[in-house]
């Protein structure tokens, strides 16, 4: 027998003879047809598996249930492991602490507030009105009744008149660059005092009083005093020191927070490596350990879901306790949200980590969904790297290599962005899924550029 040949008008011409396109068309058939091989052998070891695996499911597993109850105490304490880092490396990171206090100044409410208590504060010292007094006195001493009977009218107008130009002065103060910057330098110094209060020890700018928490607005005062005198308001010279407080929070149990911190600050390291054994220890012991690595990402993110919505009921509670008369609404809010920016960083990120492995996890599997995403993803491969074949574009040797050693590459590429992530200063959530998404385009790559090697034709047979 000979092999098949096409006839033309110039006579036969054998398949060895046939065009690179139809070549690279035959390269695709085969391919498709060893894919669709694979894919059946794939789809009959599922169903055997799952046949096999039916009559098992009517017995008590000791493994499924430790693995189930190791995930699910893992991703209930994960929320308070969120807490911990916070309590652990926010608070007592100063670096950190600035970072989060640094936009009250620049906020509207915190310089009303500021602006008020200092202009109370200087107004009270001056006592305008008592001056008034004695200027009077002295002007009936000396015989001028008439200027003194004017000033006695007056009076509750210039005192007015200077404590509107005390407020105005203060509030162009306190909304200044200079401000701002001695607000940083505030809080840096402090810094220390406000882990003293949360340890209990009262010693700093920050401090607390009367079950608050206060700041001292001594420093504040000197700088406002010292633009008074300069726009000739010699007055205010006579400020004497004094070293006024301010509330920023409002707590009645500020004592068992306190005891609370010291615990939470204690395990800020155990609580989140736990977490980690904890899951990890229920994704070893589980029998079908991707879906339970799947359901340890979905819980995981589910936790940070429900600390979200905790941070939302417990920012209501706070600002419905704090009286408008330590601080009012507007201001209280801009302190609480300060405070919790970096735990919503952190559940943001772990929330991202947790959506990633479990997607991760899902697509990895052996569902009937995931083989039909990862076939889907595949053929899609294939079909855009033999469309470029058909048109010259070829991955050649590199290609080649790339096919044999895929396995290893796409281990090395998860392994390359995990210590990417690992190493990461300070990952955030936005990071988490840009590194996803380069993960999925090398991963990607990977696929289109490798091509399995030609097989040899066989030879003519007779």
């Amino acid at each position: 027998m000979t092999r098949p040949a096409r006839c033309f008008d110039d006579g036969l011409v054998t398949e060895h003879e046939i065009s690179p396109d139809e070549s690279a068309e035959l390269e695709r058939l085969r391919a498709e047809a060893a894919e669709l091989e694979r894919l059946r052998a794939e789809t009959a070891e599922l169903r055997s598996q799952q046949a096999a695996a039916a009559p098992r499911r009517r017995r008590f597993s000791w493994r499924t249930f430790l693995s189930v109850l190791l995930i699910v105490v893992g991703c209930v304490l994960a929320p308070v492991s969120v807490f911990a880092v916070w309590a652990g490396s926010e608070v007592s990171n100063t670096d950190r602490w600035v970072a989060t206090v640094e936009p009250l100044i620049h906020d509207p409410a915190i310089q009303n507030v500021l602006t008020d208590k200092i202009t109370n504060e200087i107004t009270t010292r001056l006592n305008v009105p008592g001056v008034i007094s004695q200027a009077t006195a002295q002007l009936d001493s000396r015989g001028l009744p008439r200027i003194s009977s004017l000033l006695t009218t007056f009076g509750p107008q210039i005192d007015s008149a200077v404590t509107g130009f005390i407020h105005s002065t203060v509030h162009k103060v306190i909304t200044s660059p200079a401000v701002a910057r001695l607000w940083v330098q505030v809080n840096r110094v402090a810094h220390q005092a406000l882990v003293n209060v949360l340890s209990g020890d009262n010693n700093g700018t920050i401090s607390t009083a009367n079950g608050q928490i206060v700041l001292n607005l001594g420093p504040f005062i000197d700088l406002v005093k010292q633009n008074l005198v300069n726009r000739g308001f010699s007055l205010a010279s006579n400020i004497p020191t004094i070293s006024p407080t301010v509330a920023l929070f409002q707590s009645k149990d500020l004592g068992k927070a306190q005891a609370g911190y010291r615990l939470i600050r204690a395990l800020r390291i155990v609580l989140p490596v736990l977490v980690l054994l904890l899951l990890a220890g229920g994704v070893f012991a589980a029998r079908r350990r991707l879906r339970a690595l799947m359901g340890a990402g979905f819980g995981l993110a589910a936790s940070m879901l429900v600390l979200a919505i905790g941070l939302l009921i417990g920012r209501s509670i706070y600002l419905s306790s704090v009286p408008p008369s330590v601080l009012p609404g507007d201001a209280a809010a801009a302190a609480f949200d300060a405070m919790v920016h970096f735990i919503k960083l952190t559940l943001r990120l772990v929330l991202a980590l947790g959506l990633v492995v479990g997607i991760g996890a899902f697509l990895t599997g052996s569902s009937a969904a995931a083989v039909r995403t990862r076939s889907a993803m595949k053929s899609g491969a294939g079909w855009v790297r033999d469309f470029g074949e058909r048109r010259g574009v070829s991955t050649g040797p590199v290609g080649t290599w790339t096919y044999a050693h895929r396995k290893g590459l796409r281990v090395g590429a998860l392994a390359l962005f995990a210590l990417i992530f690992v190493f990461w200063g300070q990952p955030t959530a936005p990071v988490v899924i840009w590194l996803a998404v380069l993960l999925l385009v090398v991963l990607g790559l990977i696929e289109l550029i490798g091509r399995p090697a030609k097989q040899p034709q066989a030879a003519d047979q007779t």
